[in-house]
């Protein structure tokens, strides 16, 4: 009889305790858990906070006595491996409660103890709660009595956000505190800012480029002085991988902390498995070692752990990070790079933003989705997508999501067919919309990002507000004369001998003019994604 031990009883650890039963009746299965609770679900806890989730047994999936019934594991909560003896193919157990220690032989050692929470070195950090586990939730909840009015949370992230937004549900005044200069990493600012507006409209308080310098009874101060008064503060910056039993260990980690595997989950030890957030994944758009915190990612390569310890000859595949949160009814989704990511790399970009509705427009209902493409301009490949919006970023994100998988090209997109009526979507879905001015770009038609327009300007361009007189009465950018679409026929004579950038409120009126001028021997630029990318990057900016 084989033996595998697994650390970690959460997302990746629990799938191969799982398959591997699935896979051998008779392999001796020791599950170790640092925590009190196996298999539960991490990314319902904000919500439980809140009380949307009102039952808190409705986090916890299964338990170490379900788990030995159903699957015959010998599941111990409350017990931290503190040792692998890689010669012994031993590791050392300690009871969390009682103290006693113990050794248990494994023939296969599966690393799945997952992030721990970041925690700078601030002064007074250890007064912040976390939000990681069951008992993190239960604590938080503890301490949310009737005289808790307010709450600072440090960290503008996806657990971040999705907590203050439950704590705004309980009633509490809210403010958040990020460090970088936008809210939400994986998006680009331009995109970032339409969540930030969003938020702000819902009453939360949100700091960007502010560095929290100390946390005190009631509240924190920034660096900049400002002080923060706040009856809780709860830090969740982010998380790092726990490799700290791996490293002890001696095996393998990258550069950024994460435990080093090969393509079918192994560490420097062959008979050590890593993965989950413990482990580095590998990217799928630059072939680099990543860290991915994600939960699907986690239960994918369990199961693709426990195929291959039981004999199967599979490989993982590169990872697209896709992801999504919801906000007061705003979703926000993205899925391998995004633009900041790219120019990192050093990768040029091909640009695109669209703003078409979710769905028909005459039907009722249709909201805006802002969809973002970042796309490889010398083999048109897709990079990445970022996407926001009220209803339908999920289908949006999943379906460019496959086409990255599935190796589809920007322009393919214009040729997917995807499910229409008009309650569901449009005859020219948001995705082929993306895929329909890539094409256009592909076939010539020169466009301007918004951080691009003043460069344009000091370089001579005469900037053109297309849309009507009355839009332009709303706001404008300054700089820019009105000639309507309508009338660019009759005066397009006004722009002889100039070079044009044209912009309207989404970029449709815009790609029309610039036809239509370009067709007239006027060089003319349209500005992408048009006044309303615009002007949500000046909010950003400002």
């Amino acid at each position: 009889m084989t033996s595998t031990v697994i650390v970690g009883g959460v997302a990746g650890g629990m799938s191969t305790a799982a398959r591997l039963r699935r896979r051998d009746e008779h392999m001796e299965i020791v599950v170790i858990e640092a925590s009190g609770y196996v298999s539960f679900a991490n990314c319902g806890l904000p919500y439980h906070v809140s009380g949307v989730i009102p039952e808190r047994d409705s986090l916890l999936l299964q338990t170490p006595e379900s788990l030995h019934e159903r699957f015959n594991l010998d599941v111990r909560v409350n017990h931290l491996v503190t040792a692998i003896d890689r010669k012994a193919q031993e590791v050392t157990i300690r009871n969390l409660l009682d103290g006693s220690e113990s050794r248990v032989h494994y023939d296969n050692l599966v690393l799945s103890p997952g992030a721990t929470p970041i925690m700078p070195p601030i002064p007074g950090i250890e007064r912040a709660l976390t939000l990681r586990t069951v008992e993190d939730v239960d604590k938080i909840l503890a301490h949310l009595t009737d005289d808790i009015t307010s709450v600072a949370l440090i960290g503008g992230g996806f657990i971040g956000l999705e907590l203050a937004e439950n704590l705004h549900h309980r009633g509490l005044k809210v403010t958040i505190i990020e460090r970088a200069e936008q809210i939400m990493a994986p998006l680009d600012p331009e995109m970032a800012a339409i969540v930030t507006d969003h938020l702000r409209s819902k009453g939360l308080t949100i700091l960007t480029g502010a560095d929290t310098a100390q946390i005190g009874d009631k509240g924190l101060s920034l660096a900049s002085g400002e002080i923060i008064d706040a009856d809780l503060v709860i830090a969740a910056i982010g998380v790092k991988p726990e490799s700290t039993l791996a490293r002890e260990a001696g095996l393998a980690i990258g550069e950024r902390g994460g435990i080093k595997v090969d393509e079918q989950q192994r560490t420097s030890d062959p008979a050590i498995f890593a993965l989950g957030d413990a482990a580095e994944k590998r990217d799928a758009v630059s072939g680099d070692d990543v860290l991915v915190p994600l939960a699907q990612t986690a239960n994918r390569h369990g199961r693709l752990v426990a195929d291959i310890i039981t004999g199967r000859d599979v490989h993982r595949t590169a990872t697209l990070g896709t992801s999504i949160v919801g906000l007061f009814d705003l979703a926000a989704g993205s899925v391998g790079w995004n633009e900041k990511r790219a120019a990192l790399m050093g990768q040029p970009t091909r640009i695109i933003h669209v703003h078409p509705a979710n769905h028909a427009g005459y039907y009722p209902g249709a909201e805006t989705i802002h969809l973002k493409l970042v796309v490889n301009p010398e083999t048109d490949a897709i990079l990445g997508a970022q996407a926001v919006g009220a209803a339908g970023v999920d289908k949006r994100i999943d379906v460019i999501a496959t086409a990255m998988r599935g190796g589809l090209t920007a322009t393919d997109l214009a040729d997917l067919e995807l499910a229409y009526a008009p309650q569901f979507g449009s005859a020219k879905d948001p995705v082929n919309f993306a895929g329909f001015v890539n094409d256009n770009m592909v076939a010539g038609e020169r466009t301007f990002q918004w951080n691009q327009v003043d460069e344009a300007i000091n370089d001579g361009w005469t900037l053109v507000d297309v849309r009507t007189p009355a839009e332009f009465a709303e706001g404008t950018i300054t700089g820019a004369i009105n000639l309507p679409l309508d009338d660019l026929r009759e005066r397009f004579g006004e722009l002889e001998s100039k070079k044009t950038l044209v912009f309207c409120r989404v970029g449709l009126r815009g790609h029309v003019a610039t036809s239509l001028l370009t067709h007239l021997g006027i060089e003319t630029a349209n500005l992408d994604g048009g006044f309303m990318t615009w002007e949500y990057a000046q909010k950003m900016e400002g």
